[in-house]
């Protein structure tokens, strides 16, 4: 048995495609019937989805309605379903405002209590803006007003008379060594910290009086859900809130 399926192997011969004839070679390779087979189904396919929508077409009802028309949005020519809206009620949306109120004073105390730190370490002597303060001398005669030393009375060097602050007298002078800065580079340089110290001042308490004017404005928004009658004062500015007055109730 095995010698004759080795004599019917030696007798056959191998498959070769049927190529290209020589005088087609400029149409490329020859198609094979698996080519043909799978460009014919791709056809079918085409043609029998367009039947199917042109049917649909055809029978569809002008009348029709089902819910994903409206729970879908065009983007790019493709539907996506739309994401629903979270639905939140007037006591959760009360807590929430009482919660943003809880933190905006929260920062508005921590802020405050900065400020309150800087302005004691700052002392406010030689502030900008500050309103400058008066000392007001009293004298017998009109020649003393005319012959008045304001270093001799205040009994300090005449380079010392126009600070408001860290002023020693004359016998200070004699007696004690100075301490601190002495040389003008240094005493400049403090200058310039000082100065930036007074400027962060300022910008915390203008960030205190934004973050009152805030807490005042969502305790308004708050008020406002109450359903009683009110009425509308003053508008609301960058500045202040609005104001309402509400009608009186009787509490039970």
């Amino acid at each position: 048995m095995s010698s004759f399926r080795k004599a019917l192997k030696s007798r056959q011969k191998n498959h070769h495609e049927r190529s290209q004839p020589g005088f087609r070679k400029t149409m490329g390779l020859l198609e094979k019937k698996k080519d043909y087979k799978l460009r014919a189904n791709d056809y079918h396919k085409k043609q029998n989805t367009l039947a199917a929508l042109r049917k649909k077409a055809l029978e569809k009802n002008p009348d029709e309605f089902y819910f994903n028309m409206i729970s879908t949005k065009l983007e790019d020519g493709v539907h996506v379903m739309k994401k629903p809206e979270e639905e939140v009620t007037e006591e959760q949306k009360k807590l929430m405002r009482s919660q943003d109120i809880r933190y905006v004073e929260m920062k508005r105390v921590a802020e405050a209590k900065k400020i309150e730190r800087l302005k004691g370490e700052l002392h406010l002597l030689d502030a900008e803006g500050k309103q400058k303060n008066k000392h007001t001398f009293f004298v017998d005669s009109k020649k003393e007003v005319q012959t008045f030393d304001l270093a001799s009375h205040l009994n300090t060097a005449p380079e010392l008379v126009n600070r408001v602050y860290n002023r020693p007298t004359l016998h200070t002078l004699e007696t004690k060594s100075i301490k601190g800065a002495v040389e003008p580079e240094n005493i400049m340089k403090l200058a310039r910290q000082r100065k930036h110290q007074y400027k962060i001042l300022s910008q915390r308490i203008d960030r205190e009086k934004k973050m009152f004017v805030i807490s005042q404005k969502i305790q308004t928004r708050k008020d406002l859900q109450d359903k009683s009658k009110k009425v509308k004062v003053k508008k609301e500015t960058e500045l202040t809130a609005a104001i309402y007055k509400f009608e009186s109730k009787r509490k039970r």
